[in-house]
């Protein structure tokens, strides 16, 4: 006998809309499969037979976060098959500056009502950030919660986990005066400050439709575009030079991300005229009369990751990186000093 409560659907819940749901999302899980996957989904949990070869000390490394409030801009688009791959990035770029490979991720969907169709598209997305980071897609919950939250809503969040061997685990402490900021560019905002975003353009479905000639679409295009996952250049970059330390330019933007990655003594000039400000950001000031000192504060500004290589290896891990398909450039230098991030 399949499962069904009248009672429970009386009270919001409706159990084969799940089911449903789950069939739906088999074929965009279906592409995330890896050799270590041991379940399908629809299990108590997803099992994953970890292979340690060429690994002296395997080291897990751990990840979860959210897609934020980046979700509104999607509820309005009425768009879902690009969130997923937020949320998969905003993971899996945070285990790599470990100089962890990413193994695999499980997502959790809350919402107020379980629309089949619609969660798949989520799904959809979170597989095509499995895919780009190299991860599979092993499990995940979907929680339908009336009255706890509207209808036609939702939250996601995921968790990633990832491996290093021990003794290849970066080491911020190996820095010292002098070694070279190369800063990875990013696709745009990402999924940060994006409560800061909505009030400057005071967010709704006209003002998303909005054509800005500087940002070449629409402004909902460009907020709705999906973090970039740096899995494949990072480990391009580690198979080429000696890594010293990876800041993933998250929330808090460079004053609060890039002291994360430093020891005490040690400071991040960055050449205010060498970043590569994306056109997003400088409508966000100026709509926003948004000081620097906060955007910087605030957002990635156009620099997704920023990685600390010794001076002589600058040009090369550049290479690396563009080998990779991403964009690089310098961005500033390791100096004696406790003010964390200096921008000059």
């Amino acid at each position: 006998m399949k499962s069904f409560s009248e009672s429970y659907k009386d009270a919001g819940v409706d159990v084969t809309a799940g089911y449903k749901a789950v069939e739906l999302m088999k074929q965009y899980v279906a592409r995330t499969v890896t050799d270590g996957v041991l379940s399908g989904i629809g299990g108590f949990g997803g099992l994953f037979e970890l292979d340690v070869t060429g690994i002296k000390k395997p080291v897990l490394v751990s990840g979860t976060d959210g897609v934020g409030t980046k979700i509104k801009i999607a509820f309005i688009m009425d768009k879902h098959d690009t969130v997923g791959i937020d949320c998969v990035a905003m993971c899996v770029n945070d285990i790599i500056c470990c100089g962890a490979k990413p193994l695999f991720f499980l997502d959790y969907i809350a919402c107020g009502k379980n629309v089949p169709e619609k969660i798949a598209k989520i799904v959809s997305g979170v597989a095509e950030g499995c895919v780009q980071a190299g991860c599979a897609l092993i499990g995940g919950e979907t929680a339908e919660h009336p009255g706890l939250m509207p209808e036609d809503e939702y939250d996601l969040a995921g968790f990633s986990a990832g491996i290093v061997d021990k003794e290849k685990i970066l080491r911020p402490d190996t820095q010292k005066a002098g070694d070279v900021l190369i800063a990875i560019r990013s696709s745009g905002v990402h999924s940060n400050g994006f409560s800061l975003v909505r009030k400057v353009f005071s967010v709704n479905e006209s003002n998303l439709a909005r054509h800005y000639a500087d940002l070449g679409t629409t402004l909902g295009n460009v907020l709705l575009t999906p973090t970039k996952i740096y899995v494949k250049a990072v480990m391009e970059l580690l198979d080429s030079v000696n890594v010293k330390s990876i800041s993933h330019i998250t929330g808090g933007g460079f004053y609060e991300n890039i002291p994360r990655s430093l020891p005490d003594g040690l400071s991040a000039k960055i050449e205010r005229n060498a970043v590569q400000v994306l056109p997003i950001f400088d409508l966000i000031a100026k709509t926003g009369k948004i000081p620097e000192r906060d955007m910087f504060n605030t957002f990635n500004m156009g620099v997704g990751m920023i990685v600390c290589v010794d001076k002589n290896d600058a040009d090369k891990a550049i290479a690396a990186i563009k080998t990779a398909g991403e964009d690089a450039y310098v961005l500033g230098e390791l100096v004696q000093s406790d003010e964390g991030v200096i921008i000059c």
